[in-house]
């Protein structure tokens, strides 16, 4: 069975580990996509570390979890997304103002909703995380 998205199933398997209570997770196959995204969950504590294994030729993240993600998941379509338009998109996806981090892409790489906003500019949804 051929993968559509990978940082899909990567969230989800987190989502799912989370709900389990284990303390990490093995994530493969790897992508800089999956990288940036486990950066900033990590930069704001959804998870303590990640680490790349290579095992031969088979890549693999694996993650140390914090027990601090309720839900988290991709955004299907990919919004494109203006600076003026977050708070809509807040309201669609994150359970309440300030609870939740919104991943987008942008031209300056991949950031979080709040320093979008506060740089002025927009991007691609491309998940959330509370």
């Amino acid at each position: 069975m051929a993968l559509n998205d990978t940082l899909a199933n990567a969230l989800s398997k987190m989502n799912e580990y989370e709900r389990l209570g284990k303390p990490e997770c093995l994530i493969s196959p790897v992508s800089k996509l999956i990288a940036d995204v486990l950066g900033i969950l990590k930069k704001f504590g959804y998870i303590k570390g990640y680490t790349r294994i290579k095992d031969g030729k088979k890549e693999s993240y694996n993650i140390k979890l914090s027990g601090r993600i309720n839900k988290c998941g991709v955004i299907r379509p990919r919004y494109a997304i203006k600076k003026d338009d977050f708070e809509k998109f807040e309201k669609r996806y994150l359970p309440s103002k300030d609870m939740g981090i919104m991943i987008i892409s942008t031209i300056n790489g991949t950031v979080c909703h709040d320093k979008a906003k506060e740089k002025k500019i927009g991007g691609r949804l491309i998940a959330y995380c509370y």
